[in-house]
């Protein structure tokens, strides 16, 4: 994995994608603290919704956390970014698809904006608005989570309660697990 040298003038969108379980928050949480060390003005996002952790701080599954500013809708983002250097948002599944255009003119106005979320729901659809952040980032991380049934890398999110058939659903472990493909079409099955 290869991170870019930041220049302060040139502005780009950075994408870490993946299942849960995999990493994403960790390496957002890593990738800012590291621009902090470099003593560039940073600022976290992400949406009032995710409130599974902490209030107002982004947190890893491992407990690591940084300080963030909630918001509503991806636009609040644009106001509230202003002398920040790196804009780090978080849970990007949660937005609509106006964050595409909030990233791109964060990015055109110079800004390093780093991104992360779910790349698939838990049905193993892409998760909006993921298709199209794809094409918009500039430098696109997949992360792998394991397999809890076999061991194997995991690229799926699966929901464990078959209940639940809304498409956004906050959860932890004991709502989801990160499964391998054959896995995932195993139990996906044995739900239908």
């Amino acid at each position: 994995m290869t991170e870019r040298i930041y220049h302060p003038s040139i502005g780009s969108i950075e994408l870490i994608t993946g299942p849960m379980f995999s990493g994403k928050t960790e390496e957002l949480i890593r990738r800012v603290s590291r621009a902090h060390i470099a003593k560039l003005n940073t600022k976290l996002f992400k949406p009032d919704i995710d409130t599974r952790y902490a209030a107002n701080h982004i947190v890893s599954h491992n407990q690591r956390k940084l300080e963030a500013i909630n918001v509503e809708s991806p636009l609040e983002i644009l106001g509230l970014s202003g002398d920040a250097d790196v804009v780090g948002i978080d849970e990007i599944q949660f937005f609509g698809e106006d964050l595409i255009d909030v990233c791109t003119k964060l990015a055109n106005g110079g800004k390093r904006v780093i991104v992360a979320g779910l790349d698939k729901n838990y049905k193993g659809i892409p998760f909006a608005p993921l298709p199209n952040m794809l094409c918009a980032a500039d430098y696109v991380t997949k992360l792998q989570a394991v397999c809890l049934n076999c061991g194997a890398p995991a690229t799926f999110t699966f929901r464990k309660d078959k209940k639940k058939n809304q498409e956004i659903v906050l959860g932890e472990r004991f709502d989801y697990e990160a499964l391998c493909r054959p896995c995932f079409h195993i139990e996906k099955q044995t739900q239908e």
